[in-house]
C-alpha cells in the first residue's frame, strides 16, 4: 500500500441466460407472476499502483452464492482462450464483459461471490513500472518471469491450476425481476498482501514476488451505476437495429501483453450501445480522418460486417449503454488502428515542449504530442452533455498543475504511423492527485507527491466542491448527498460529509525521531472540473485516507489486552504504538508470511476469533520479530494498523 493508492473499477455484464433461478424446476401456476429478464453488470474494480505498468490475470469464472442455500449461480465463464486483464489499465474504470440476462419472477438473494482465477506458472503476469518508487525491488520495465513468482492458494494441478476467491458480502445484493443490477468485485492492487517481495539478505536467495488473492479481493458496492466511467470497448459491427438507434458489435478484447500490430482475442460475447439522440455522439472515422456528431446510427446501417470499432460508453439507469463517442475503421489491421492509441497513466508531463508521456503495458513510456488542435475530454458519465464536451483544447491544461503524473488517460492520436505521435484528443479517465497531505483547512488542502523523477513531483492545492454540488448516493442511507465526502481507505461505505472532520484527521503527524522523522497523514482525492467552486479548474469530490506505510520494523513490547504493542523502525530514535483492531467488519488485517526452503506461503490470521489473536499475540510475543505495518496516525499518538504483516521461517527478509 502506498500514497497512490486509488480506485480502479472494471466493469462488465455477463452472457448467459439463466432460466428459472430461484423458481423451482417443473413448478407452475396459474397464479405464477411471469418471468422477467433482469440486466446484471459485473464489475470488478481495483486500485492503482505506482510501481506496475501491468498485472494481467486471467479471470476463468465468477459466481454467487445464494442466500440459504443451493447450488451456486455460474454468472461468467471465461471464453477460451481467456482474456488476460490488465488490472493497472482499471484505474477507477469499468470494462465491460459481456451481457447477461438473469430471468426470474421473484427477487434472488446473494450473500457472496467466487471468483475463480487461472493459477499456472505464467497466468500471472507482472511488469514493472517505467519508473517506479523508490527502493522498488525490480529494475524499471522489468518482466516477472514465472519462474520468481509464486501464486499462493492454487489447487488441483497443472495445466488446471486455479484459485477460488471467496468473498462474503457485508450486505446482501438483491436481484429484482425487471430491474437492473451490478455485482462489483475490487481488486485492490495497493494491498500489502496483494503482490510481496520477499528478498532475504545478501547471497541468501533471491526475490520471490508471491502474489496473494485471498483479502485484496472484496465486494464494493456501487450505488449509482449513472456515474460508473467504462474503459474504451472494442468489436466488429454485428448489426445496427431497424430503427438505426442502436449498434450490436461482437465484442473483442485486445491481446495482453499487447502484439505487434495489436491483433483481438474474441470472446463470443455481444454488446448493445445506444445512439445520444438529445446530445449526439461523436464519430471518428480513422480512415478518413473526420469527426462528425451523428444522433443516430443511420449512417451506419450500411457499414459492413466486420467494421472495427472503439466505443466510450456510459450506463444509464436502466442499464443500458450510450455511445459517447466511437471510432471506426476499415483498413488493413483495422483493428489495430482503432487500438493504437496511447492508453495508461500519465507518466510525465513537458509543459516545455508540450510532450505528454503515457505508461503502456509494456512499461514504455509513449510520448504524445499536444498541439493547438487537441480537445482534452474529463470523463463525466452522470452527466452526458459535460461527457461529450471537452474541458480544454490546445496546450493550457498542461500548466499549472492541472494535468499531472497519475492521471489515467487514453489518447487518440491524428496518425498512429507518424513520428512524433501527435494527440487530436485526450480522455481524462481518472483525475486524481495523492500523497502527503499538509495545511488542511475548511476551503481545501495541499497535496504533495514526491517521485523518483524529481521533475515529475507535485505540490497541488485542491479546493472542496461546492456544498450543493450533488455528489452521489449515501451507501447506507439511500439518500442523495452533495458536498464533499471522504472515508478511511477500504470503508467506502463509511462515508463522513463534515469537512471540519477531515481537517481534524489529516492535520495529525507522529514523529519517530530520527531520519524517519514524522509519519504524515497520506490521502488521494478524486477531482472534477469546473465545479461551481472553482471554475476552470479541478476541485475535490471525493477523498480517502489512506495508510501511512512504516519500514519493516522490529517488535519492541509484545501485544498487550488492549490489543496494541510497540514497533522500533531502523533510524527511528522512538517506537511507535502500534493499535491493532479486532472488531468485526474492520478488523486488521494480519498476515504471517513465512520462507522456507524458497518457497513463500502468505497465510492470513483473522484476529476476530480467539484463536487468530492468540497466534498473533504469540508471533509478536518475541522481541525482535520483523513486522511491517501499514496505519493511519491518531491523534493519540498511535498508530492505527490496517494492514500488518509478520515474518517467520528460515530466512527473513532484508530489514
Amino acid at each position: 500500500m502506498n500514497a497512490n493508492t486509488s480506485r480502479l473499477i472494471l466493469a462488465g455484464t455477463i452472457a448467459a441466460i439463466l432460466a428459472g433461478c430461484g423458481g423451482g424446476a417443473g413448478s407452475t401456476s396459474a397464479t405464477m407472476p411471469p418471468q422477467q429478464s433482469s440486466n446484471m453488470a459485473v464489475l470488478v474494480s481495483d486500485a492503482s499502483t505506482e510501481d506496475w505498468a501491468m498485472i494481467g490475470v486471467k479471470i476463468m469464472s465468477i459466481a454467487l452464492v445464494p442466500q440459504g442455500g443451493g447450488a451456486n449461480v455460474t454468472i461468467y465463464t471465461a471464453p477460451n482462450p481467456v482474456p488476460v486483464t490488465n488490472l493497472v489499465d482499471l484505474d477507477n474504470l469499468s470494462q465491460v464483459l459481456g451481457n447477461t440476462e438473469l430471468v426470474t419472477d421473484a427477487p434472488l438473494t446473494f450473500t457472496g461471490a467466487i471468483v475463480t482465477l487461472s493459477a499456472n506458472p505464467g497466468d500471472v503476469s507482472l511488469t514493472a513500472a517505467a519508473d517506479p518508487q523508490s527502493g522498488f525491488q525490480a529494475a524499471p520495465g522489468t518482466v516477472i518471469p514465472a519462474t520468481s513468482m509464486q501464486i499462493q492458494h492454487a489447487q488441483g494441478s497443472a495445466p488446471n491450476l486455479t484459485v477460488a476467491v471467496p468473498i462474503n458480502f457485508i450486505e446482501p445484493l438483491t436481484v429484482t425481476p425487471g430491474k437492473a443490477s451490478q455485482l462489483n468485485v475490487e481488486f485492490d492492487l495497493g494491498h500489502p498482501a496483494f503482490i510481496m517481495a520477499h528478498t532475504p539478505p545478501a547471497l541468501q536467495g533471491a526475490t520471490i514476488w508471491a502474489v496473494n488473492f485471498s483479502g485484496p479481493v472484496r465486494r464494493n458496492p456501487l450505488y449509482d451505476i449513472t456515474r460508473l466511467v467504462l474503459r474504451h470497448a472494442y468489436g466488429e459491427v454485428a448489426s445496427v437495429s431497424s430503427d438505426n438507434t442502436s449498434l450490436t458489435i461482437s465484442q473483442e478484447f485486445p491481446t495482453e501483453p499487447p502484439a505487434s500490430p495489436e491483433t483481438p482475442v474474441l470472446t463470443g460475447q455481444s454488446l448493445q450501445v445506444l445512439a445520444d439522440t438529445t446530445n449526439g455522439t461523436l464519430l471518428y472515422d480513422l480512415d478518413a480522418h473526420t469527426r462528425t456528431t451523428i444522433m443516430s446510427f443511420a449512417n451506419l446501417a450500411t457499414t459492413p460486417v466486420g467494421t472495427q470499432v472503439r466505443i466510450a460508453a456510459r450506463y444509464q439507469a436502466d442499464g443500458t449503454l450510450v455511445a459517447t463517442r466511437i471510432w471506426i475503421s476499415n483498413a488493413t489491421n483495422a483493428f489495430n488502428t482503432v487500438w493504437a492509441s496511447p492508453e495508461g497513466h500519465v507518466l510525465h508531463v513537458d509543459s516545455t515542449n508540450n510532450v505528454v508521456t503515457v505508461e503502456n503495458e509494456l512499461g514504455q513510456g509513449i510520448p504524445v504530442t499536444v498541439n493547438a488542435n487537441t480537445q482534452f475530454f474529463f470523463r463525466t458519465p452522470q452527466s452526458a452533455q459535460a461527457d461529450s464536451t471537452p474541458i480544454a483544447t490546445g496546450t493550457e491544461l498542461l500548466s499549472s498543475e492541472n494535468f499531472v503524473r497519475g492521471f489515467k488517460v487514453h489518447a487518440t492520436v491524428v496518425d498512429p504511423l507518424a513520428s512524433p505521435l501527435v494527440a487530436d484528443s485526450i480522455d481524462i479517465e481518472t483525475a486524481k492527485y495523492d500523497g502527503t497531505i499538509s495545511a488542511p483547512s475548511t476551503t481545501g488542502f495541499t497535496l504533495t507527491h514526491n517521485f523518483q523523477t524529481a521533475g515529475d513531483d507535485y505540490s497541488y492545492t485542491i479546493d472542496y466542491i461546492s456544498p450543493t454540488t450533488a455528489n452521489g448516493i449515501d451507501p447506507l442511507s439511500g439518500n442523495p448527498i452533495s458536498g464533499f465526502k471522504w472515508w478511511y481507505f477500504a470503508f467506502p461505505t463509511a462515508l463522513d460529509l463534515s469537512v471540519s472532520d477531515w481537517v481534524t484527521v489529516t492535520n495529525d503527524a507522529i514523529n519517530l525521531g530520527g531520519p524517519v522523522g514524522a509519519v504524515a497523514a497520506h490521502g488521494i482525492s478524486f477531482s472534477v472540473w469546473n465545479d461551481p467552486a472553482k471554475a476552470n479548474a479541478w476541485s475535490t469530490n471525493a477523498s480517502i485516507v489512506t495508510p501511512s506505510v512504516l519500514p519493516i520494523g522490529a517488535v519492541a513490547t509484545g501485544l498487550t489486552s488492549g490489543n496494541t504493542f510497540t514497533l522500533k523502525v531502523p533510524g527511528g530514535t522512538m517506537p511507535a504504538t502500534v493499535d491493532v483492531s479486532t472488531a468485526a467488519g474492520a478488523a486488521t488485517l494480519v498476515y504471517q508470511v513465512d520462507r522456507s526452503n524458497g518457497i513463500v506461503t502468505v497465510s492470513q490470521v483473522d484476529i476476530t476469533t480467539a484463536a487468530g489473536l492468540m497466534t498473533l499475540t504469540k508471533a509478536l510475543a518475541n522481541v525482535g520479530t520483523p513486522v511491517k505495518v501499514y496505519a493511519v496516525p491518531l491523534l493519540d499518538t498511535s498508530l492505527k494498523a490496517y494492514v500488518l504483516t509478520y515474518y517467520s521461517g528460515t530466512t527473513m527478509p532484508a530489514m
